[in-house]
């Protein structure tokens, strides 16, 4: 649902940041300032509103735009009990929010939503009004009506019937309330429209929902789920994705309509404490180099190495340990692919989103009632014939892992992810059972990307631990040899260079010397600062960048050099970075 909100304040609503929990019900929360993706999202949800009250004018209703002065807050909010509040932030304005409390007696951290409450006479009228509107939205045939409107529309034809005559504020709070239960995720709708939730886990029945927020990191939520209502969530999610969960199938990995992967799990059985549910969440937008530079996962001139070998065709591997974020570096990196190029990307459930033109996205297919398994082995072999320059696949894990070396040995660039938390180990992995790639086939891989979820300044980060390049096989002990480009230092949370057999053969292969690789890097270094401090990292406007870049790259240079960008906080020793401080992205 498109979040309706409004742009006034009332005067009574509490400043974010550290402060006593509010005794002020009925007050709103702060909408964050500094935000322009949360500024958008209000303007869009108020031109939602306008929509609603256009639908109903006309009617025997009188229903006008929300005003929060006029019509009184949505939202009624005590503050959490016994904490104290140090963050308060829309996610669905100006329906719900989320308010993070603070428990000094625990030294923890605990993740509040806050809804819309229906009056008594509200709650009577809504649990009328789901009887009459629900046949009308499931067996009604509007082709190209979008469900916003048919449930404006049906709530309207219903409430005239009844003649009833309704507060403006009533008429929203029923309106969030339906959609959130026959469109949204009931109970779990505030948490599916957080941006800073990364992950979502329920492990029970009536135990708390678990969240990892990017910046509290784990965190007990306010919502929890008894018995009944937590078997039909289960099986609402699996619905809404097109499969079928049972007490005799009790398991199910899916994803859900916006893309974020799921794993459910029904009943007791294989679950003795109850239905649970994991859901990784979508990123709608993809996160650019840029973002790997502001978080610290690597440092410019990694950035710029990679580049350089993305562009001439070096194929690489980003290993890392559950949640490490190599799924994210590998489509941040790819943004680096020229343009034009052929790019097949191929995964279980979808991750990856680029924005080239000649992009064919593949997906592998579960057999569920009829016809057959669509596998990662199936969708590699075809994904040959289609001629890619370049290959990417979510993730290695058996058979399909030999095609994608032999794809690599043929002269195609690949690209794709594993788990393994050191090269030896990835090694190790790539060479037994179940992968099993002969060891004469790994060493045509080129880079290898390491990385992990630690604590640095007792924070959790994200970081690339080691880029290392594979050598080829040790003619003395017969083992697959490999030197290190890069390495993360811990103790400085800075990157170390040393040689590099790649750029030597970049080098090499376009008859530069060494000084015009290193001004080729140093470049290429100058363009992604200047990007980082004009704080572009949309990942289309990135993408596009890139291809002025690769079209003309003097012109690209000269502009941002007419900008002042040496002004902005560019180095002048790329061997080392620090990335001490690292931007959060929730400026609430």
């Amino acid at each position: 649902m498109a979040p309706p909100a409004h742009s006034d304040r009332p005067e009574d609503a509490p400043p974010t940041g550290d402060r006593e929990p509010t005794a002020d019900r009925g007050a709103e929360p702060d909408p964050p300032s500094g935000d322009d993706r949360r500024e958008s999202t209000i303007d869009a949800a108020r031109r939602t509103l306008r929509r609603v009250a256009e639908t109903l004018r006309g009617s025997t209703l009188d229903i006008a735009d929300y005003d929060p002065d006029a019509h009184g807050p949505l939202v009624a909010y005590d503050g959490p009990t016994g904490l104290e509040e140090v963050d308060r932030y829309w996610v669905d304005a100006p329906f719900s929010f989320v308010s993070i409390g603070y428990d000094r007696e625990a030294n923890e951290h605990r993740y509040h939503t806050v809804e819309p409450t229906l009056r008594d006479d509200e709650a009577v009228l809504l649990e009328t009004l789901l009887e009459d509107v629900r046949d009308p939205l499931l067996y009604r045939d509007d082709e190209g009506t979008d469900i916003e409107t048919l449930l404006r529309e049906t709530i309207r034809d219903t409430l005239e019937r009844y003649g009833a005559e309704i507060e403006t504020a009533t008429f929203y709070r029923l309106f969030y309330s339906i959609y959130r239960d026959f469109r949204g995720y009931g109970a779990l709708d505030p948490i599916m429209h957080d941006p800073h939730v990364e992950d979502i886990s329920c492990d029970g029945y009536d135990l708390p929902i678990f969240v990892y927020h990017d910046e509290y990191t784990d965190i007990e939520t306010s919502v929890s789920f008894g018995q009944t209502d937590l078997d039909r969530f289960v099986v609402r999610l699996a619905q809404h994705s097109g499969r079928h969960i049972s007490i005799g199938d009790p398991m199910v990995e899916t994803t859900l309509p916006d893309g974020s992967r799921a794993e459910l799990a029904l009943g007791e059985e294989v679950t003795p404490r109850g239905s649970a549910f994991t859901i990784r969440k979508y990123a709608d937008d993809p996160f650019t180099p840029i973002d790997l530079l502001e978080y610290g996962t690597f440092g410019v001139e990694q950035l710029a190495y990679l580049w350089l070998a993305i562009e001439h065709n070096k194929s690489l591997v980003f290993a890392g340990g559950t949640a490490s974020g190599k799924t994210t570096s590998m489509n941040a990196i790819s943004m680096f692919i020229p343009p034009r190029s052929k790019v097949v990307t191929i995964e279980d459930t979808r991750e990856l989103q680029l924005s080239h033109d000649n992009w064919l996205s593949s997906l592998t297919r579960e057999r569920i009632h009829e016809g057959t398994d669509v596998t990662m082995y199936d969708l590699l072999r075809s994904a040959l014939r289609h001629r890619p320059e370049y290959i990417v696949v979510g993730e290695v894990r058996g058979e399909e892992a030999m095609t994608l070396f032999q794809a690599m040995n043929t002269g195609h660039t690949t690209y794709s992810t594993m788990h393994a938390d050191s090269v030896q180990t990835a090694i190790n992995r790539l060479e037994n059972e179940p992968i099993d790639v002969p060891r004469s086939m790994v060493r045509s891989l080129d880079i290898l990307s390491v990385q992990t979820l630690t604590r640095s300044d007792d924070q959790r980060v994200r970081r690339n631990k080691v880029l290392a390049e594979i050598e080829g096989v040790d003619q003395r002990t017969g083992e697959l040899d490999y030197s290190t480009a890069y390495t993360w230092d811990s103790d400085t949370d800075s990157f170390q260079r040393s040689g590099s057999r790649v750029l030597s053969e970049i080098r090499d292969e376009r008859g530069w010397s060494q000084t015009e690789l290193l001004g080729e890097l140093e470049n290429r270094e100058r363009f992604l600062e200047y990007l980082q401090a004009n704080g572009i990292d949309d990942y289309r406007r990135f993408t596009a960048l890139v291809n002025e870049y690769y079209s003309d790259p003097e012109r690209v240079l000269e502009t941002i050099d007419d900008r002042g960008s040496d002004d902005d906080g560019g180095s002048d020793d790329h061997r080392e970075t620090d990335h001490r401080a690292d931007r959060d992205r929730c400026d609430s």
